[in-house]
């Protein structure tokens, strides 16, 4: 299964359907005009706009279904979806090229714009969705008929794992799923599932199975008294990208947790490791970057006075990088300007307090205002960190908050801020105690994502920076 190759194939047929569209629409506009325009061929195929628009207006399109998701988990497509998406996307870039491009063209009355509109809706609509429709079913057939699967491992290996694996790999049409081995969250001599499926051992070392075997789907099936354990399952994949799904109990039914849109698969509660939109996935790191970029120039004069305050306030270099976890829990160079003296934290890591010692008197005015932090808009550049997430802290006290708050994982779903909405309500944590008090916060806002919370907080955050209220 070769994700790289499929995606190629639905950008290609994008590309050829945007040359279609826009060829056949330049032919109408001429035709619209001038009525014996067939006549003269020269008018139409040696006008240099005609070759413009094939260059740029399919570039056009690609980057619109790019910021919509439109290439994402292309084997995850379904023609239902793939036709209400490519219908919202064409009617969004129509309106785009039709503002941009086409409202000052000769037209013989007003309703011809109406007219001029349509037939390239019309025409974009058509060709993207009858090649994007003819690759979308090729795929599901071939996944229907298990020649394409996506690796999964069951998690449970007692009777209600043994009845779904085998209803899941009988029933026609496939779903897709590519059974590799269950892992058990229950020690047991043996396992009902043990006949039919490699044991992978214990639920604990699902993250590193998930990386070994590539696996793409985790499905959980524990029986009703190994319940308990669900939620110690989540918290072992919660770092990583693995959809996960769950075998629902007649409970889930009459209470309408169980959404599917197969008419023949086993229905099953889908936990999607998506927190935004697509599109509000794209637009929240265009934001960040062009942000970023602004912030940089704007705040160029104020990076030269806090670097020749730090070198006048103490002996030492001017920024100093450390090492923080973010996205997946993998470790990036956070940088600051330096408001600590040289030499102040020697072994054992330790947080900063209101009366801290270790503060120069300028680091603590640069801390007031939070102006330490502005080296780190070019880790947002870079893309180790976002203008909105959670603070990224060390693993060493990482590992303690662990141990008193596991869920502290999930906020590896996303990459860590500048700013956060724990920052805002709490300020920054001076034990790993308040750090667990902070962490309300910041689940909060990975549970309740979106780009208007981001500009609550990006607001609120300045609010505190003029009235001074860091510390």
């Amino acid at each position: 299964m070769n994700k790289t190759t499929q995606t190629a194939k639905f950008l290609f047929a994008d590309w050829i359907a945007a040359i279609l569209a826009w060829l056949l629409f330049f032919i109408y506009r001429k035709y619209a005009v001038n009525h014996d325009v067939f006549s003269n061929l020269p008018e139409i195929f040696g006008d240099l706009k005609l070759y413009l628009g094939i260059v740029i207006v399919p570039f056009f399109w690609i980057i619109l279904y790019i910021i919509v998701g439109s290439y994402r988990n292309v084997y995850r497509k379904t023609r239902v979806r793939e036709v209400t998406i490519t219908f919202i996307s064409c009617f969004i870039g129509v309106l785009i090229l039709f503002f941009t491009l086409l409202l000052d063209d000769v037209v013989v009355s007003p309703k011809d714009h109406y007219i001029s509109f349509l037939v390239l809706f019309s025409f974009q609509l058509t060709f993207t969705l009858l090649f994007r429709l003819i690759l979308t079913t090729r795929m599901v057939k071939k996944i229907h008929h298990k020649i394409i699967g996506f690796n999964t491992i069951l998690v449970g290996g007692g009777n209600n794992a043994l009845e779904l694996y085998q209803a899941m790999d009988s029933q026609f049409p496939s779903s897709g799923n590519k059974f590799v081995g269950f892992v058990t969250v229950k020690e047991l001599d043996e396992y009902p599932l043990d006949k039919h499926l490699e044991n992978l051992g214990s639920y604990k070392s699902l993250a590193q199975l998930i990386e070994k075997m590539k696996v793409e789907e985790i499905i959980i099936a524990v029986e009703r008294n190994e319940s308990k354990a669900i939620e110690k399952v989540l918290s072992e994949v919660e770092i990583t990208d693995v959809i996960i799904k769950l075998s629902p109990v007649m409970q889930d039914y009459m209470l309408g947790k169980v959404k599917t849109t197969s008419i023949f698969t086993e229905p099953l509660i889908q936990i999607s490791p998506s927190l935004l939109p697509p599109w509000q996935e794209s637009l929240k790191r265009l934001i960040d970057f062009v942000a970023s970029l602004v912030a940089v120039v704007l705040l160029s004069p104020v990076y030269l006075f806090l670097a020749i305050g730090v070198k006048l306030s103490s002996k030492g270099p001017i920024l100093y990088q450390q090492e923080r976890i973010g996205l997946h829990g993998k470790p990036f160079m956070i940088p600051k300007f330096r408001s600590m003296y040289v030499g102040a934290e020697k072994g054992v890591p330790m947080l900063s307090s209101k009366n801290d010692s270790r503060i120069t008197p300028f680091g603590r005015f640069m801390r007031k205002l939070r102006l330490d932090e502005i080296p780190q808009f070019f880790t947002v550049l870079k893309g180790d960190m976002s203008l909105v997430g959670y603070r990224p802290e060390r693993q060493y006290f990482i590992d303690q908050i662990v141990e008193k708050a596991p869920h502290y994982r999930m906020l590896f779903k996303v990459k860590p801020g500048i700013t956060s909405w724990g920052q805002v309500k709490f300020g920054y944590a001076s034990t790993v105690d308040e750090m667990v008090q902070r962490l309300k916060y910041d689940i909060l806002y990975v549970e309740n994502m979106s780009l208007a919370m981001d500009f609550k907080i990006m607001f609120y955050t300045l609010l505190i920076i003029v009235q001074g209220r860091g510390k």
